[in-house]
């Protein structure tokens, strides 16, 4: 802590510089009021501590001064018995305290002990409310290109007004963006509402979106804000507003439009001041195809639009997640790392559930886990069976996308097996069934069976 000592009487300005610094502080004297501004002008200083009467300037002025200058500097006035009622008024327009002459040293020390501890106070919550602050913005883990330009883009239109679209599967983190987009904000301050359109009927969506007023309907005993009143200021969170009914797409158009709601049942204009932020985890586009979605909304809402690939097309983001999400989850049983072998197993999943089905598996093996760095052991089995499966020569995707009975998919896969096999030998019958290690005879069987021996005409005279 740092003190400013103002005093014209040198006995005691000396005792006091000299019981303060024993103290631990740093302290700076000066003789007039004149010179303990110009001090203070030049540095930083957490305690005033000041006569009353001085020459020229008085200690009134320095408090008046000091308060216009820095309000969060603390002001100590001494004072003689025959000017405590000046005191008293220093009191009213922002003194911290007075010490009335004469005074031990601890009196002052104890005041100042106070300060530093209220100053040590003030710093903790500052400290506290930028930990909430931080805990608030949910990161976007990733350093692929996607992850960067989608970085780019939230980092030009954080502080802009515009209505921005969120487009990307279920899982994908879309929450997560909007979430910066607030949080970076100029309206990070500002209440953040979140509101799902999925989760909500019609009638309930419409209430909770804009509010109602008593006797609006069975059950409205009175007057309720909608989330766009309660975000006024800050940013709404519209997710999967993809599954927001017709008759409630026309309203939210007026609102965007006109910048003002009505409460349900009510005819009073609200105007908000409101930055939306949308989410959909289906084409819009294709659902004006189809006329569930409103072509005039789409346009307002796709204002500024950000599309996050699927977990499949970005893997190299998965060992950045993974480490991530053991640091999150890992606390509580000293979990701080993962092997290497399982992110390579992870890195060949195709996370239908994308980045939300990684956080569970990995939540899930750090549960499972008796080691300090979670490994391959605690991947679940379907991790292991898929890995099994992308070493296989089959093309697994391809075959569950087009599965055909067991008789019928045998006998495709033998047909082009005989037709790799003649081409592989140069349509040379016995090179053929020597490479598929069978009989000459049995190979021209196979042929016959699947009306193959064209492609044997294509050899060699002596082997027709």
């Amino acid at each position: 802590m740092k003190i400013l000592l103002i005093e014209d009487e040198k006995i005691m300005r000396v005792t006091l510089q000299d019981a303060i610094r024993k103290k631990g502080y740093e302290v700076v004297s000066c003789e007039t009021g004149a010179e303990g501004l110009e001090q203070f002008k030049r540095e930083n200083f957490d305690v005033v501590v000041t006569d009353l009467k001085l020459p020229k300037i008085s200690g009134m002025e320095v408090l008046k001064t000091v308060r216009e200058t820095n309000n969060d500097t603390y002001v100590i006035l001494m004072t003689a018995y025959g000017t405590v009622n000046s005191a008293v008024e220093a009191l009213k327009i922002g003194a911290y305290d007075y010490l009335t002459k004469p005074f031990s040293h601890d009196e002052l020390l104890l005041t100042l002990k106070k300060i530093e501890e209220h100053l040590n106070l003030v710093q903790e919550n500052i400290r506290l409310k930028k930990e909430i602050q931080s805990s608030k913005i949910k990161t976007f883990i990733g350093n692929s290109p996607a992850a960067k330009k989608i970085f780019e883009i939230v980092e030009t239109v954080a502080d802009s007004d515009h209505t921005v679209l969120i487009q990307g599967e279920s899982g994908t983190g879309k929450e997560v963006i909007a979430n910066l987009l607030h949080y970076t904000s100029g309206r990070k301050n500002q209440p953040f509402i979140k509101v799902s359109c999925a989760a909500l009927s019609e009638s309930l969506l419409e209430s909770e979106l804009f509010g109602h007023v008593k006797g609006a309907f069975t059950g409205a005993i009175k007057d309720k804000k909608g989330r766009f009143e309660r975000a006024n200021g800050g940013t709404i969170f519209l997710d999967d507003v993809d599954d927001m009914p017709m008759s409630m797409q026309v309203k939210l158009l007026r609102v965007l439009q006109e910048k003002e709601i009505e409460r349900v049942g009510g005819s009073k204009v609200i105007p908000i001041d409101v930055r939306v932020v949308c989410a959909t985890k289906v084409d819009l586009q294709q659902k004006i195809k189809t006329g569930s979605f409103r072509e005039d909304l789409y346009y307002r809402l796709n204002v500024i639009p950000i599309h996050i690939p699927p977990l499949r097309e970005r893997k190299e983001d998965i060992p950045l997640l993974a480490e991530h999400f053991v640091k999150k989850h890992g606390v509580a049983k000293q979990i701080h790392s993962i092997s290497p072998e399982a992110i390579n197993i992870m890195s060949q999943y195709d996370w239908p559930g994308n980045v939300r089905e990684l956080e569970n598996v990995i939540e899930r093996m750090i549960a499972l886990s008796k080691e300090k760095i979670i490994g391959e052991k605690e991947l679940p089995d379907y991790l292991h069976r898929q890995t099994s499966r992308e070493n296989d020569f089959i093309n697994w995707h391809y075959l569950e996308d087009h599965f055909l009975p067991l008789d019928k998919l045998t006998s495709r896969f033998e047909e082009n097996l005989l037709r790799w096999a003649l081409e592989k030998a140069g349509f040379n019958q016995t090179h053929a069934a020597e490479l598929l290690g069978i009989r000459r005879s049995t190979l021209r069987s196979k042929l016959e069976k699947y009306d193959l021996i064209s492609v044997g005409k294509q050899m060699n005279e002596s082997e027709v």
